[in-house]
């Protein structure tokens, strides 16, 4: 079974009712991550959540099904989540797999987001065919999509954007739906909001629970980084510091531009026109007009493989992130001196 972002929703019921193994993938990993969250609120029983790293399952691949048909401490039902990054879960899934298909006990539900993966990749070719399994591709997201999505997100809250606040909830979070869904639910909590009592949100009330622009927030430190301006990043990471910016918040903003960066290289080819490609997805509203200059200085920086191991070398940044939140902000702040150098321009 196969589904994208433009269907995700409808086949979503399906699957639950019908997969054991989903796998989540494509460069919109916030995208990704976001439906393997609502895949797991629709399970009839979802219980305990196990999460397990790709890295780990590549090293001991039999470990994956030998914990999906175990029972947890006290019986419950639980479901299994996996963060891996490409293929690292393959031989895992494989073997599990191949468990299922041996009729060698009952799995718990297992969800698989997969960063820097396809559904051309090794692991998507093992489920895509299965009744039992789902390969969900999340491509990048537009400033359109991504507003509507923030729509919806408020409809179910119970809360009405006025004007052009979805737009702007959007654009504050990097075009990340999961920032995009915290904002709305800090909105929903402010007003006292619910889908049996909706309430209207203005600007004020945005405003007041903190929703920034991205002028105050992640992008121009984003920006000065991937721009290869060197001497404006001590300024941008003191003020990441005097706003109390979150280093996974900031990094995601990070993973989203460069996934960003990659579409649009994809589309602009090998001896493709910059400029006349920005132009034409802004015309498309897929560009942001004042995102223009920034994306022209970019798109000329990080190419090919210097793109492809700036995706990677984020992806890594993640990690350590997450396995060290006390050090996250002066890891940050040192990967992300590396990267300003190694796109700054060569004299």
């Amino acid at each position: 079974m196969k589904a994208t972002q433009r269907d995700f929703a409808a086949v979503a019921p399906k699957a639950v009712r019908q997969c054991k193994v989903f796998f989540f993938c494509g460069q919109d990993e916030a995208g990704a991550a976001a439906a393997a969250a609502r895949i797991a609120g629709m399970l009839d029983e979802p219980g305990e959540r196990v999460e397990m790293a790709g890295g780990d399952l590549r090293r001991d691949p039999v470990l994956l099904a030998d914990e999906a048909r175990s029972s947890s401490l006290f019986g419950d039902a639980r479901h299994i989540l996996v963060r891996a990054a490409g293929d690292e879960a393959h031989d895992a899934v494989k073997n599990l797999l191949e468990t299922i298909d041996a009729d060698e006990g009952e799995p718990c539900p297992v969800l698989v987001v997969a960063s820097a993966a396809t559904d051309k990749s090794r692991t998507a070719k093992l489920l895509e065919s299965r009744p039992d399994g789902l390969v969900a591709m999340f491509y990048p997201p537009d400033l359109a999509s991504v507003t509507g999505a923030v729509r919806t997100m408020a409809d179910a809250a119970g809360v009405r954007l006025q004007g052009d606040l979805a737009e702007r909830i959007a654009r504050a979070s990097g075009l990340d739906v999961r920032l995009a869904q915290s904002e709305v639910t800090k909105l929903a909590l402010y007003l006292d909001a619910s889908p049996q009592a909706p309430k209207n949100a203005d600007a004020e009330a945005l405003d007041a629970v903190g929703a920034k622009t991205e002028e105050d927030g992640f992008m121009p430190l984003v920006n000065a980084v991937l721009s290869g301006e060197a001497g404006r990043l001590s300024g941008e990471l003191h003020r990441m510091r005097e706003l109390s910016l979150n280093p996974v918040g900031v990094l995601l903003a990070f993973e989203r531009r460069a996934a960003q960066l990659a579409g649009l290289s994809a589309r602009l080819g090998p001896r493709g026109d910059v400029n006349a490609l920005l132009e034409e997805e802004t015309r498309a509203r897929r560009v942001f007009f004042r995102d223009k200059r920034d994306l022209s200085v970019q798109l000329r920086r990080w190419q090919g493989h210097r793109l492809e191991r700036l995706g990677h070398r984020l992806m890594e940044l993640h990690r350590a992130l997450l396995s060290n939140s006390q050090a996250a902000e002066l890891l940050l702040a040192q990967e992300l001196a590396e990267i300003a150098r190694a796109a700054s321009p060569r004299r």
